[in-house]
C-alpha cells in the first residue's frame, strides 16, 4: 500500500497542502508545533475515519472556518484509490472512494491499511483498558469489515443502554427497552470478543519475537486477552459465546440497576501485557514501555502484511529519537519493506533509512 498524494484544506494548521510522497521513505523534520504531527495523523484518517488525538471531527477543522477536506491518492489491491473526507462543523462527515459516496468508516476497511505510533502510545502499557481496547479496535477495524460494523452498533446501543439506566429513576417506563438493548449489545458483542480473541493470538504469536530481539534478549514479552468471566472460550463462534454473555449480564442486572451504569460486556475488556511475567503497567520501566508498545505496533505491522500480501502505512511519530542508538538501528532495519512516513525535530538525516524524501515544515506548509 502506497500513499502516492495527501491533499488538506483547513485541517488543523494547514490552510492548503498538497503533496506527493515517496513510496518507500518520507522524513518530515521541523520544530515542534509546526504540523508534522497533523501530517500523519491525516494519512491515518483515510484508513479508520478516526483520529488518535480526537474525540469529535470538529477538533480537526481549522479555526474561524467549518468545514475541512482530506483526499489521498493511493495505490492498494493492484489498483488505483482516491479516497476523500469533508468534515463538517454541524453535520456528519462524508467519506468518499473513488468518487462513491460510502454508508460508513467500514467500507474503508482494507483499502488504506496503516500503522501509527507517537509519544502518546506509551499509554498503551501504562494507562487504563481503554487505551489497549483502542489499540485492538483500530488494527482490528482496518483487517475486518465485520468487526467495524459490530464494534459501530455495540457503541451505539452501549450509549443508549447507559442512558436509560441513568435516567431510568425518573422515567421507570425506560426499563421496557432496557432487555432488548441488553441482548443486542450481547449479539454485537459476541462478534467483537471472537475477532479479539484471535487477534490476540495472533500477537501473542508475533509480537515476543520481536520484543525479544528489540530487548537484545534480556526480557521476555507476554500477552493475555481478558474479557467477561464467564465467556471461557473466546476463540469460540460468536454464537457459542452469546449464551455465555447473557449468561453474566443476568447476574449483573440488579447491580446494574441499582449503579445506574453499564457493567457487563466487551467495553471492559483488556489486554494484558507482561514483562518476565510481571504487569508491564504496574513495573515497567520508560524504556521497557517505549520498546513494548512498539513491539505491539511492530508485531500488527507484520500481522497486516501476512493477512493482506501488502505491508501497511507505517507512520512513526517522533519515535527514533526517544531510542538509543541500538534501538533505532532494530527499529530501521525491522521496517524494510513498504511505505514508511517518520518525524523527527532536525533534518538528522538518520543513518539506514532507504532512499526516499526529505521535507521541512514550517507552520502548516512543506517546504
Amino acid at each position: 500500500m502506497i500513499v502516492r498524494r495527501l491533499e488538506l484544506d483547513f485541517y488543523r494548521n494547514y490552510p492548503h497542502l498538497e503533496a506527493d510522497f515517496s513510496p518507500v521513505t518520507n522524513v518530515i523534520y521541523g520544530e515542534n508545533a509546526q504540523g508534522k504531527t497533523n501530517l500523519l495523523e491525516a494519512l491515518a484518517y483515510l484508513s479508520t475515519a478516526s483520529s488518535h488525538r480526537a474525540r469529535y471531527d470538529r477538533e480537526l477543522i481549522q479555526f474561524g472556518v467549518d468545514s475541512a477536506f482530506i483526499k489521498g491518492e493511493l495505490f492498494s489491491r493492484e489498483r488505483d484509490f482516491t479516497l476523500e473526507a469533508r468534515l463538517s462543523r454541524t453535520g456528519r462527515k462524508q467519506l468518499f472512494s473513488n468518487g462513491v459516496r460510502l454508508k460508513n468508516a467500514g467500507e474503508l476497511s482494507g483499502i488504506l491499511n496503516t500503522v501509527l505510533f507517537c509519544p502518546e502510545d506509551l499509554s498503551l502499557i501504562r494507562e487504563g483498558a481503554a487505551a489497549r481496547r483502542r489499540f485492538l479496535n483500530e488494527c482490528i477495524c482496518q483487517l475486518r469489515p465485520r468487526y467495524a460494523a459490530a464494534l459501530a452498533e455495540y457503541n451505539r446501543l452501549h450509549e443508549h443502554k447507559t442512558r436509560i439506566l441513568r435516567d431510568w429513576p425518573e422515567k421507570p417506563s425506560l426499563l421496557d427497552t432496557l432487555d432488548e438493548f441488553s441482548l443486542r449489545m450481547a449479539q454485537t458483542g459476541a462478534i467483537l470478543i471472537h475477532y479479539r480473541a484471535h487477534f490476540v493470538k495472533r500477537l501473542r504469536e508475533t509480537a515476543p519475537a520481536i520484543h525479544a530481539d528489540f530487548s537484545g534478549g534480556r526480557e521476555r514479552l507476554g500477552l493475555t486477552y481478558e474479557t467477561v468471566k464467564t465467556v471461557t472460550d473466546p476463540e469460540a463462534s460468536p454464537r457459542d459465546i452469546l449464551p455465555r454473555l447473557l449468561e453474566h449480564q443476568e447476574a449483573h442486572r440488579q447491580a446494574e440497576l441499582e449503579t445506574r451504569s453499564c457493567l457487563t460486556g466487551p467495553h471492559k475488556d483488556d489486554l494484558n501485557v507482561e514483562l518476565d511475567g510481571r504487569s508491564a503497567k504496574s513495573f515497567a520501566s520508560q524504556g521497557q514501555t517505549r520498546t513494548a508498545a512498539l513491539s505491539l505496533k511492530l508485531a500488527a505491522r507484520e500481522i497486516f502484511f501476512h493477512d493482506t500480501g501488502e505491508w501497511p502505512v507505517l507512520l512513526l511519530d517522533d519515535v527514533l529519537s526517544e531510542l538509543d542508538a541500538r534501538r533505532q538501528e532494530f527499529v530501521l532495519n525491522r521496517i524494510q519493506g513498504g511505505q514508511v512516513f517518520i518525524t523527527c525535530c532536525e533534518d538528522d538525516k538518520l543513518e539506514g533509512l532507504r532512499e526516499g524524501k526529505t521535507f521541512h515544515i514550517r507552520a502548516g506548509a512543506l517546504i
